[in-house]
């Protein structure tokens, strides 16, 4: 329809300013496409940002502190080896010559030999000397309930990583639509200023010729140029806000800030709404709450479970003698069983028992909390959509008014019905119409996309 009304604008050869209202027409009218332009660069946005990057990271030290907690169910081996070496300080004293020489000595007038010498007394160091012990030892753990309650926290806060990756993309996802809204929005700011200061531009063109033919006042020409300037003034600043929210857009996709970005006008109109529905089932900030009262509880069993015993095995295999000598006689084995049973230690662990039974209390108001504050998200999202569907209807009432009341200014100055004050305050009043119906219509884009990311339908992978 409004491609039909726009062809015939043109055929009549009507004026800049009519030409674009009808183009505004075509571009609000359009409701036939899909979001081609803004689904590749949602893609784009999840793959680049830089925030997504870091949560991501964030899910794989999770990962790698999960599967060091399951790996210390595993035994461990390590090499050990020390060596000492000394000499003086405590002695003892070993009279062996005193005890063996007077029986060497009979030995050897027995047998009529030297067989049997003569020995000196020992006196032996308390320190060894070139002395060395190698081993390998294998540690097993037998029982030992931390492990298994370690390694459920490190199992939750795995999940905790991966929802919190999932928060922050439902969250990018709305921030880059709202930055590509806002972009569209001001791109057709700035157009709708273009079509105005064609406007007024030829308006004072036509007072100077009036002027200069005699017909003409010259406070009419002044009055006319303030306005020119005046919309210049505006379109300057429309053309910055344009170029802000491109950089701001190319920023959430770790682009280029000047990158260039498709403009893709091609949106449906908002439809269904008689039938919305408030769901925060699937809200990524509800799941977190209840995992982190998990991990709260298991807390509380982890400090509680301190107070059993532990047992342990070990195994070592090894060499040790004087002068790194390696023989038969210098290899041994040894293993053994640990048990540890905390008898007394202060009332800490009691204490800490305590400290987390309150930190469980915590993280079930932080839970409470977050369900209604969920909720209340939910409803005031619900409502800030039908309140900018119920403006966005009214804007388009507001424009057709705003256009025919021009239309009829308009002509009625040209035949010296009306006069300048009245031309240029409906000039005014169909760029407010304009800029109005143009703000209502991404708003009421916005507001689905932000309802959409309050009431999640799907989960995010």
């Amino acid at each position: 329809m409004y491609l039909t009304l726009l062809t015939k604008l043109t055929m009549k050869t009507l004026s800049p300013f009519t030409y674009l209202l009808g183009c505004f027409l075509l571009l609000v009218g359009n409701i036939a496409g899909a979001q081609s332009s803004l689904d590749k660069y949602l893609r784009d946005g999840l793959e680049n940002n830089i925030v997504v990057q870091q949560k991501t990271l964030s899910v794989a030290q999770a990962d790698h502190a999960l599967a060091i907690s399951r790996n210390l169910f595993l035994p461990s081996v390590q090499l050990l080896a020390d060596y000492t070496s000394g000499d003086g300080g405590r002695s003892i004293a070993l009279p062996v010559g005193d005890l063996l020489n007077p029986v060497y000595q009979s030995l050897n007038q027995l047998t009529q030999s030297d067989a049997f010498p003569q020995i000196q007394n020992v006196e032996q160091n308390f320190f060894p000397k070139d002395f060395y012990d190698a081993r390998i030892r294998t540690a097993l753990p037998i029982v030992n309930t931390d492990l298994v309650v370690n390694r459920n926290i490190k199992s939750k806060q795995v999940v905790l990583a991966d929802y919190e990756v999932k928060r922050y993309k439902r969250q990018l996802i709305f921030d880059i639509t709202e930055a590509y809204f806002k972009h569209l929005e001001a791109a057709q700011a700035v157009k709708i200023y273009e079509g105005a200061l064609s406007i007024v531009t030829k308006n004072v063109e036509i007072n100077e010729s009036l002027k200069r033919n005699g017909k003409g006042l010259p406070a009419q020409v002044l009055r006319s140029q303030s306005e020119m300037e005046k919309v210049k003034a505006e379109l300057n600043s429309a053309r910055s806000s344009f170029s802000n929210s491109r950089k701001y857009f190319n920023f959430l996709l770790n682009r280029d800030l000047d990158s260039s970005i498709e403009i893709d006008d091609n949106f449906a109109d908002v439809s269904g709404l008689d039938s919305l529905a408030t769901n925060t089932t699937s809200r990524e900030e509800l799941v977190m709450a209840k995992v982190a009262n998990e991990v709260s509880e298991s807390v509380v069993r982890l400090q509680q479970l301190k107070r059993l015993p532990k047992l342990s095995a070990f195994v070592d295999l090894g060499s040790q003698a004087s002068g790194w000598q390696f023989n038969d006689q210098s290899q041994y084995y040894l293993f053994g069983v640990q048990l540890a049973v905390p008898l007394f230690q202060g009332f800490t662990n009691q204490l800490s028992i305590r400290q987390a039974r309150l930190d469980v209390k915590a993280s079930e108001l932080s839970l409470a909390n977050t369900s209604r504050a969920v909720m209340l998200s939910s409803e005031m999202a619900m409502n800030d959509l039908l309140n900018a569907n119920a403006n966005y209807v009214a804007s388009k009432k507001q424009l057709q008014a705003a256009s025919s009341y021009f239309k009829l200014i308009e002509t009625g100055y040209g035949e010296g019905v009306n006069t300048l004050i009245e031309f240029l305050d409906a000039r005014n009043q169909l760029t407010t119409s304009q800029l109005l119906n143009n703000v209502s219509r991404f708003e009421l884009f916005i507001a689905k996309a932000k309802f959409d990311k309050e009431n999640p339908t799907n989960e995010l992978k």
